[in-house]
């Protein structure tokens, strides 16, 4: 399986309610380094499973959408616990989106996409799944 992997970052705000969250229950920042791995079980003509600057662009322009932003403030996720394991997930459905609708040849030779949040040098989140055609 190939895999090429780009990175970006996000600073968001968000509250995460619920006893579990313990201090984080209250307003809080984080700075996320993201990460996005795409796999594929081949390459393309040019040897490659899609273009660095493509990928990179991507996860730049989805990363936009949380960027600087209070999440608790978010339409999308009212009611909705921001946990990193879930904006790893939506921050993965949001890639997938924008390569079946702008790149749908790379996107067919696509495997697995990989979406990793590190929140830290001790911890961080991923959402891993197969994609589905």
């Amino acid at each position: 399986m190939y895999s090429i992997t780009v990175r970006n970052n996000i600073l968001i705000a968000h509250s995460l309610p619920g006893e579990v969250f313990g201090p984080a229950q209250n307003m809080h920042g984080a700075t996320y380094i993201v990460d996005a791995e795409f796999f594929a079980e081949n390459v393309n003509k040019y040897n490659i499973i899609m273009d660095l600057g493509v990928v990179t662009d991507i996860l730049s322009e989805v990363l936009k959408f949380y960027s600087y932003k209070n999440l608790d403030e978010v339409d999308e996720f009212k009611g909705i616990i921001t946990s990193t394991e879930f904006l790893a997930k939506d921050i993965y459905d949001r890639i997938c989106s924008k390569l079946k609708n702008n790149y749908s040849n790379d996107f067919q030779l696509l495997h697995k996409l990989k979406i990793t949040l590190t929140e830290s040098n001790v911890a961080w989140a991923s959402f891993e799944q197969e994609i589905e055609k």
